[in-house]
């Protein structure tokens, strides 16, 4: 295993057990909006510092970008860490079981290794580029879909961008003539991860800064899913734009989405 695939696992699993036991006292979980329909809670901050001082402990020069502390610059300017301490925060804010930790490590501008934890179903979820993923250490792999009938798809509503909901709403209604039905479960990284896993078929939201997918991506990726952005290009770190699945798949979902999406979010 990559050294840091371990410390991102050590790092996500300390991260994880303090959020679950953090549910057990419930009282004491502090809630304050950060932006329109965006939360934060002090179990997110306190997680991250988890994470921030295993890395550090083993690594001190690299360079972190988290959700919550922003750009931490280090001497290693081609290492990078990324992680969201807590993706699903509603989730968690409300007690509804289901959100993640996901950390990532880019050299050089490329994603190497990437760890998504459900501390809820104690599942973890890794890969390294080139050498597949794993769900708790067992291969993974997407689902090859010839077209959408039958499949279940992964979505989550643009909460943060409703001036995009009347064009979403269109691509989700001419979807839904196509496949069986569609799960919304609020945590994108668990998306991506389901996704590589084949519990759902196919996965696409708009509006992820990189820290929501930055881990779930490589999984996806390396589970053998097709991932591109809204126009069938590979910017979707930039975008935040994501469509997901196999080839054929991916085809019959950027159809519609280019035939309903508006011209803001086909950029």
């Amino acid at each position: 295993m990559h050294p840091m695939l371990n410390i991102a696992i050590r790092a996500a699993r300390k991260a994880g057990n303090h959020i679950a036991k953090s549910l057990e006292n419930a009282e004491k979980i502090e809630t304050s909006q950060k932006g329109s329909n965006d939360f934060v809670t002090n179990v997110d901050k306190e997680a991250e510092t988890l994470i921030i001082d295993t890395i550090k402990s083993s690594y001190p020069e690299h360079c972190i970008v988290a959700e919550e502390n922003g750009v931490i610059e280090g001497k290693d300017k081609a290492v990078q860490w990324i992680i969201d301490p807590l993706d699903g925060t509603t989730n968690f804010v409300k007690g509804f079981p289901h959100f993640s930790v996901s950390i990532a490590v880019r050299m050089n501008g490329k994603t190497e290794v990437a760890c998504v934890y459900d501390p809820m179903l104690n599942e973890l979820f890794t890969a390294q580029r080139g050498g597949g993923a794993q769900l708790n250490n067992a291969r993974i792999r997407v689902n090859q879909v010839k077209d959408l009938s039958g499949t279940v798809l992964a979505t989550g509503f643009p909460f943060k961008q409703k001036q995009h909901s009347e064009s979403y709403l269109k691509i989700v209604s001419a979807l839904f003539v196509d496949c069986a039905d569609f799960r919304r479960t609020g945590s994108a990284a668990l998306d991506l991860c389901y996704l590589a896993a084949g519990r759902v078929d196919g996965y696409f939201e708009l509006g992820l800064k990189p820290w929501d997918m930055a881990a779930g991506e490589l999984i996806a990726r390396e589970a053998g899913a097709i991932l591109t952005d809204f126009s069938g290009g590979t910017s979707y770190m930039d975008s935040g734009n994501i469509v997901g699945s196999s080839a054929r798949g991916v085809k019959a979902m950027l159809k519609h989405i280019r035939e309903n999406g508006n011209d803001a979010i086909l950029k």
